[in-house]
């Protein structure tokens, strides 16, 4: 699909030597740009989500998984012989 966008001189002069030295057109180094940030802003959302979710969790009725991870090893080793 063809669009039209308004970017700054600096910033269309360093894409277009950008897309000369990789070798590609313009249209596919802008491509390859806006690709990678959506990537990383659905990533940095799935991120906020987890926050979100884990910030809700009560962790005073939450055991400490180093106290519940030792538990269980001493129930699982309590007639083993050294």
């Amino acid at each position: 699909m063809k669009t039209a966008i308004s970017i700054p001189d600096n910033l269309f002069a360093e894409a277009e030597e950008t897309a000369k030295s990789m070798g590609i057109p313009r249209s596919q180094l802008f491509a390859k740009a806006l690709e990678e940030f959506l990537n990383r802003h659905k990533r940095e959302r799935i991120t906020e989500k987890l926050n979100e979710v884990y910030s809700k969790i009560d962790t005073i009725d939450t055991p400490n998984i180093s106290t519940a991870s030792l538990d269980s090893m001493r129930e699982l080793t309590k007639n083993d012989t050294w």
